[in-house]
């Protein structure tokens, strides 16, 4: 039996579904089949107090049975945490996970964003303000994830007349897909020079962290060549239009190392915790394990911004251009910060930073526009605003839903030239990012807007890392 089965079967994660990996193992070099297995350990999750005599599963009876009775004494608060909510139509899941959310006893308030749908624990696009606190399922599975904008001093007719140099640079200097790495010669960054002794999970992947270092990842990630159009003088720039670069992607494979460890340990320190609240699981910030998550969380924050610093800049480099602006923020992430004249952690899960004055970024889809936005610091949202359009359906129906005749056609109309994706990140699955935007026009103003001409995602198959 494979540990997904178990899991299946209702055997929690952590420490129980590791015992559960001994019985088994224990139970079939003892001799017995596989249907006696199965049924031995549906007794234990129907009726742990039987077996806790058992000499194969009663430690694993034992710790669930522990886990009942923890979860017996959880009481529910009386009420939720106070939460508001930006957009319309938003699928019932993720509003339910909002609720769920607020419903937590660390909760203090929260708010959802325009462009959110379904997520593991918090909804994409959630806001929620702990009391001394930190979620890892709420930070995210991809820790800070960010956004990155440069603009430089090329002429935008570069985009039609020498898109062979663009695409170029793209491909030389980073790299798409689940374990992308550079395995010539690595990239090297002041971040390798940061702590990363302070925690063996940290210490494990500093390598990994190192090889992948410049690279782009999978899922929603991208980097892509476009202009950058202001109505206005503003930015240090005068009203115009420009050749930009846009880039999205996080820590990579070591912060999903971060993110998964950190995760199932909140779960199992929680076992009061009901089913539909598991993966809010949290950690005390006056624990060692609160404050190694919390260090944890800070240096993937430097690692992803470490990464995007090296796609611009080889980038930049490969071009021969000069830099006019640059622009970055993140999103999947926790900061400590003071609403209601007290000290919360801010989860912003597919959220940006908001205020007043904050400039971000909030893209759109590989065919539809990005904007530069600055936040007006409206305090109902937690100083927040979305991170992008945000999804309108799964992956999985994307897929089924269109096809790559229909979409290079759409492409072709749109003047975007795509160099690698899979279906599930064609436009079609990606909320109307004008809509996005017209609802929280209470919560940033317009910059300028970001319209992409050379796009390019890890290729079709690659499993998402967003």
């Amino acid at each position: 039996m494979k540990s997904r089965d178990l899991i299946q079967m209702g055997i929690p994660p952590g420490e129980c579904k590791r015992l559960a990996i001994v019985a088994v193992a224990e139970a079939a070099k003892a001799g017995y089949k596989k249907g006696a297995i199965k049924a031995l350990v549906e007794r234990v999750i129907e009726d742990p107090e039987t077996m806790v005599g058992d000499p194969i599963f009663g430690e694993l009876a034992l710790k669930i049975g522990g886990a009942r009775d923890a979860r017996a004494r959880y009481e529910d608060r009386e009420q939720p945490a106070p939460n508001k909510i930006w957009g319309v139509d938003l699928d019932p899941e993720s509003l339910q996970q909002m609720n769920n959310a607020c419903s937590l006893p660390v909760s203090v308030r929260g708010a959802l964003m325009p462009d959110a749908h379904l997520g593991y624990g918090l909804p994409i696009g959630g806001v929620l303000a702990t009391r001394n606190a930190v979620i890892p399922y709420a930070v995210g599975v991809d820790i800070a994830c960010r956004m990155k904008l440069s603009v430089f001093d090329l002429p935008t007719s570069d985009l039609d007349r020498n898109t062979d140099k663009l695409i170029r640079a793209i491909e030389e200097e980073t790299r798409f897909g689940i374990g992308s790495e550079f395995k010539g010669k690595r990239r090297d960054h002041p971040v390798l020079e940061e702590d990363w002794s302070f925690s063996k999970i940290v210490s494990q992947k500093k390598d990994k962290a190192w090889a992948q270092l410049g690279t782009s990842g999978s899922g929603n990630h991208f980097v892509e060549f476009g202009t950058l159009t202001l109505e206005a003088d503003d930015l240090g720039l005068e009203a115009g239009t420009y050749l930009a670069l846009l880039s999205h992607s996080g820590s990579r494979g070591t912060g999903a190392t971060v993110a998964d460890h950190f995760s199932k340990l909140a779960m199992v320190l929680h076992p009061e915790l009901p089913k539909q609240l598991r993966h809010l699981a949290w950690l005390d910030l006056d624990t060692d394990a609160g404050k190694e998550y919390w260090q944890a969380m800070e240096l993937m924050g430097q690692y992803a911004a470490a990464n995007h610093d090296c796609i611009h800049r080889h980038i930049r480099k490969n071009l021969k251009a000069g830099l006019l602006l640059d622009i970055e923020n993140h999103h999947n992430f926790a900061w400590k910060e003071i609403h209601d004249s007290e000290e919360v952690i801010v989860h912003r899960k597919g959220a940006t930073p908001a205020g007043e004055g904050v400039l971000g970024i909030i893209p759109g889809s590989m065919a539809a526009p990005g904007f530069v936005v600055r936040g007006k610091g409206n305090e109902d949202s937690l100083r927040s605003a979305s991170h992008g359009a945000g999804r309108r359906m799964s992956r999985k129906r994307a897929k089924e839903s269109f096809t790559w005749h229909e979409v290079k056609k759409y492409l072709e109309k749109k003047n975007v030239r795509l160099l690698s994706a899979g279906l599930d990140e064609v436009p079609m699955a990606y909320k109307n990012i004008e809509a996005v935007m017209s609802q929280q026009q209470d919560l940033v103003d317009i910059v300028a807007r970001f319209d992409p001409r050379l796009v390019k995602m890890a290729p079709a198959g690659e499993k998402p890392e967003d």
